[in-house]
């Protein structure tokens, strides 16, 4: 059964993380790429953003005692296969979860332009995500 009080707080954080990095993306990718600090609060609100979809991701399994993935990229496939996300949902998460990996990790450096677009259209995504979620669990049943 869904943890409904943590379910929310991880809603909650996502829709912070979300309104941060938009409130801090420049209009250009260019104006983005020229400073750096914004570039990595952007980016590292994007990351902390995603986190927590995986977090809510990794919850929703566990709590309905479904198969775990193998991959954070499997657990939006597998939220979609329970009728938690739309199939596009899935995938635009999972490709998230690959700039998260970067973002995260260092590899090869963050690129301002797939920053930007993360930021400035890629979150809605992301909200998606979110209303997605909270509906799939206004309909099971309370703890």
């Amino acid at each position: 059964m869904v943890n409904r009080n943590l379910l929310a707080a991880k809603l909650t954080e996502l829709a912070e993380r979300i309104a941060r990095a938009r409130k801090h993306c420049p209009e250009t990718p260019d104006v983005l790429r020229a400073d750096r600090d914004a570039l990595d609060l952007v980016s590292f609100n994007l990351m902390l953003a995603v986190q927590a979809c995986a977090d809510i991701a990794s919850h929703l399994i566990a709590d309905e005692g479904w198969p775990a993935a193998s991959t954070l990229g499997d657990s939006f496939e597998r939220l979609h296969e329970r009728g938690v996300i739309a199939a596009g949902t899935a995938v635009a998460l999972g490709r998230a979860a690959g700039l998260r990996n970067i973002v995260a990790h260092g590899y090869g450096g963050v690129d301002a332009a797939i920053i930007h677009a993360a930021a400035t259209t890629g979150v809605a995504q992301l909200e998606a995500f979110a209303r997605e979620v909270a509906a799939w669990a206004t309909s099971q049943p309370g703890e």
